[in-house]
C-alpha cells in the first residue's frame, strides 16, 4: 500500500507541473455529440485524468465487491460440509 501511496503521489506533482507550464495554452474546441464547447487545454487534459481516474475507482470497486462475495461465498461453504470423525480405535495402548 505505501507504494501505491508513492506512486500517486508522484502522478499528481506531474500533473501539478503540466498544469502550471500549459497555463497560457491557447483554448480548445470539445464537440461530442451534440455538445460543443470551448475550454483550456489544461482543464481539457486534468478532466481527462479525473475521469480516467474515477472510472479505474469504479472498476476496482466492483472487482473488489466481487471478490468479497466470492471469499464470503467459500468461508460460507466451508461451514456448511459435514465434519468427518475419525473412529480408528488405538489397539496398543
Amino acid at each position: 500500500m505505501r507504494i501505491f501511496s508513492w506512486i500517486a503521489f508522484l502522478i499528481l506533482i506531474g500533473v501539478a507541473i503540466f498544469a502550471i507550464q500549459n497555463s497560457s495554452a491557447a483554448p480548445v474546441m470539445i464537440k461530442f455529440l451534440a455538445w460543443r464547447f470551448e475550454t483550456s487545454l489544461v482543464f481539457t487534459i486534468l478532466g481527462s485524468i479525473v475521469l480516467g481516474c474515477i472510472l479505474t475507482l469504479f472498476l476496482w470497486m466492483s472487482r473488489a465487491i466481487r471478490h468479497s462475495f466470492k471469499k464470503r461465498g467459500e468461508r460460507g461453504q466451508d461451514n456448511h460440509e459435514p465434519t468427518r470423525v475419525s473412529t480408528t480405535v488405538d489397539r496398543h495402548g
